[in-house]
């Protein structure tokens, strides 16, 4: 059995084929491991679920700010984007079981050294910590009032942890953490506009993953959301997401070794944004 972690697909299910073919994936074998945005901006969302979908406990998958974003449109607490590509999956006939599966998913998973995320850990939180608090969004997100969490999800404060939040303050800490956090101080306040280089990052801010002592560094955390940032493997570090979207290939890594596959994106809808 091989592990296959992949980075974020946005839509762009015609590379998504042409990388499991590459790699040769055996879904009575081997296990699919994906960062999250599944969905959107690329041409085939709906595809993507589905074939994911399909997959069962062949693959894991964490949720992504797209596929959120997706949720809480679907439920009318968040308004479509320009940019969005989401029609088809709003308009399906399988729209209720789609978006019923991806409720269902993970903010984070774990197995054995590895932690999967979609954007990554704040420096306080170890790997068991981190665990506990997915759980709390995921409970939030299949809960019989998952509605109201949608709608409450969104905005930027409160921008550091503290463990005695409660409530959607709470909630929204963790989320932003796990799906939009890119950099943040030593001490872990969050700032959410920049999405570009290591070189141009403000000052007074660091890639999460290089805050000094933090409590998850004897991981090696998956992760993708920042395509700006590109592909890094390190031994406690798996960056995925290489901008298929905007040009750049889609990537996966086979765990065991540590083997890259890539293909390129050719599409002409990820060309045009």
């Amino acid at each position: 059995m091989a592990i296959y972690a992949v980075g974020d697909i946005q839509g762009c299910y015609a590379e998504l084929q042409l990388l499991l073919a590459q790699m040769r994936f055996d879904p009575a074998q081997d296990r699919l491991w994906l960062v999250g945005d599944l969905v959107n901006r690329g041409p085939g969302s709906l595809e993507v679920l589905r074939l994911v979908k399909s997959l069962g406990d062949s693959a894991i998958t964490v949720l992504g700010n797209h596929d959120l974003h997706l949720l809480a449109v679907a439920e009318g607490a968040a308004e479509l984007h320009r940019t969005d590509t989401l029609d088809g999956i709003l308009s399906a006939p399988d729209r209720g079981e789609l978006l019923a599966w991806l409720r269902q998913q993970r903010l984070l998973y774990a197995e054995g050294d590895y932690v999967l995320v979609h954007a990554g850990l704040l420096p306080q939180w170890g790997v068991k910590q981190a665990a506990s608090l997915a759980r709390e969004v995921e409970s939030a997100l299949r809960s019989d009032d998952y509605a109201t969490f949608l709608a409450r999800m969104y905005g930027n404060a409160p921008h550091t942890w503290d463990d005695g939040l409660a409530g959607y303050k709470r909630l929204r800490v963790i989320v932003n953490a796990f799906t939009r956090m890119r950099i943040c101080t030593p001490q872990g306040e969050m700032e959410f506009k920049f999405k570009g280089e290591v070189e141009h990052i403000p000052a007074g801010f660091l890639p999460w993953f290089d805050v000094p002592e933090r409590k998850s560094r004897k991981a090696t955390v998956i992760f993708g959301h920042w395509s700006a940032l590109g592909l890094k493997v390190t031994p406690n570090v798996i960056a995925l997401d290489t901008g298929c979207l905007w040009g750049g290939p889609m990537t996966a890594i086979r765990l065991d070794d540590r083997q890259l596959f890539q293909v390129s994106c050719n599409s002409p809808v990820a060309k045009h944004w």
